[in-house]
């Protein structure tokens, strides 16, 4: 797995968290309202940093 943090992009209007590798190319692509949608569904078991929201949910403030 990759530590490389998820940013977010709106290529032709289409907003995507994407993460790259170490050559600056997409790895992993994913779109921002599925994802979202997703995080409202479930609570993960995991906490993580900022920019890995993906893998789990941060700690709470």
């Amino acid at each position: 797995m990759s530590d490389s943090k998820r940013e977010l992009t709106t290529p032709n209007g289409d907003a995507r968290y994407v993460r790259r590798d170490e050559q600056g190319r997409f790895k992993e692509s994913d779109d921002v309202g599925r994802s979202l949608a997703q995080d409202r569904r479930k609570d993960a078991r995991t906490e993580v940093k900022s920019g890995q929201g993906d893998r789990g949910d941060q700690a709470k403030r």
